[in-house]
């Protein structure tokens, strides 16, 4: 069983062709379906059905995909640690984000680090604060960014705080608190709001919040985008509360001070397991020194 077999079923798997999977492993197909018979003929089990219109997994297959994954993964870190030990970094360096993160300038972060260690593959993933959270555990993500509320903390992995900011409300235009220079949870608590769903870490800092002051909301809309809930609010279909920090991205709403407003803490994340060279590469290149925090 050889690495190029793995990776040649992964491919195959991932985009359901052979033809497509050898365009991307830039092989002729008749070379990568030759390797993965022999690995079907090694393993004693078909990992394909394969017909005219579909490919698709067998049950064996299923079970081969997610150990493959894990070769292929590990093999890759074998090389960056070598390549490290010799003052190289490369490999691959999934990171993943809130889309309202602030304390860092995620764009102009990623455009530095890959200037400086260009053989680095960086990929990017936004999420749900708790999800990212989960696929940092998992090994899917090297690092992530996420916003919490200030009673909640990263769990299960290495967490160093960035910044900490209150929310605003956001109302359209002509909405009747469009002119006040600020408003508290009570007033706002007669209002619709559109928010992200339930259950969500950037849901939790307002309904905490509401709840301690004893009130409830009516949410109406629920959106997984906060630029969704700006698009939602500027027509009047409600009113939102969003990061302070995030409010100047948006257009076509305003933004009025919150007394009483909840507030959240930014962190970035990495796993306390393992660490590539890229990922403490990229720490590094923050000011954040991985041992440290």
């Amino acid at each position: 069983m050889e690495l190029q077999q793995m990776r040649y079923v992964v491919a195959v798997a991932e985009t359901n062709s052979f033809t497509r999977a050898a365009e991307r492993c830039l092989v002729v197909q008749s070379a990568l379906s030759h390797q993965i018979a022999r690995l079907e003929k090694e393993l004693g089990a078909r990992l394909f059905e394969r017909t005219s219109r579909r490919v698709r997994l067998t049950p064996a297959g299923e079970a081969f995909l997610p150990a493959a994954r894990q070769c292929l993964d590990a093999a890759e870190r074998a090389a960056a640690e070598v390549a490290a030990a010799v003052g190289e970094v490369r490999g691959r360096l999934a990171v993943g984000l809130i889309p309202t993160v602030t304390a860092v300038d995620i764009p102009g972060a990623l455009r530095d680090f890959r200037e400086r260690y260009p053989r680095v593959r960086i990929s990017l993933r936004v999420g749900a604060s708790d999800d990212l959270v989960e696929q940092v555990k998992e090994g899917a993500l090297d690092v992530a960014f996420l916003g919490l509320p200030t009673t909640a903390r990263p769990q299960g992995v290495a967490a160093h705080e960035l910044a900490r900011d209150r929310l605003v409300a956001v109302v359209a235009p002509d909405h009747p608190l469009a002119e006040a220079s600020q408003v508290d949870l009570r007033r706002l608590s007669s209002e619709v709001f559109v928010d992200l769903p339930a259950g969500t870490a950037g849901r939790a800092q307002s309904d905490l919040a509401f709840e301690a002051a004893g009130l409830t909301r009516d949410v109406a809309f629920e959106v997984t985008s906060a630029d969704f809930i700006a698009r939602l609010v500027g027509p009047g279909l409600g009113v939102a509360m969003l990061p302070t920090a995030y409010a100047p991205h948006l257009t076509g709403v305003v933004t009025i001070e919150v007394a009483d407003a909840p507030a959240r803490v930014e962190y970035v994340i990495w796993s306390r397991l393992t660490r590539t060279p890229a990922a403490t590469a990229f720490l590094t290149a923050l000011d954040i020194t991985p041992a440290d925090s």
